[in-house]
């Protein structure tokens, strides 16, 4: 949850090329939909299945889920292809939907 919270704090940083609150944001969600999944008592070595469960693990939406596999294949795209779209739509929408998600996490924590 630290880690989450860092990040998407540091993601609204304005004076920072798009990659980094990019992938700030997108680890950030990466975080805690792995926090929703440990604490639905399941773990995965997976990436992409910690957001492909978040329908059952949050009350994530279908759209919010196919949003973050979305910026699942843009980093990976980045990482390893080197590729980096910048997209100033979808790191709003990631940066929403992120923190719509930290708030459910933090719900089902208490």
């Amino acid at each position: 949850m630290r880690s989450a919270l860092e990040r998407l704090k540091d993601a609204h940083t304005c004076t920072l090329s798009f990659s980094s609150p990019f992938d700030l944001a997108y680890n950030a969600a990466h975080a805690l939909a792995l926090t929703a999944l440990r604490l639905s008592g399941y773990r995965s070595d997976k990436r992409y299945l910690v957001f492909q469960c978040l329908i059952h693990t949050t009350q994530s939406s279908k759209v919010q889920v196919r949003l973050f596999a979305l910026c699942h294949e843009r980093r990976n795209l980045a990482e390893y292809e080197g590729y980096m779209d910048e997209d100033d739509a979808l790191l709003e929408q990631l940066l929403e939907s992120t923190s719509q998600l930290l708030s459910d996490v933090q719900q089902r924590m208490n």
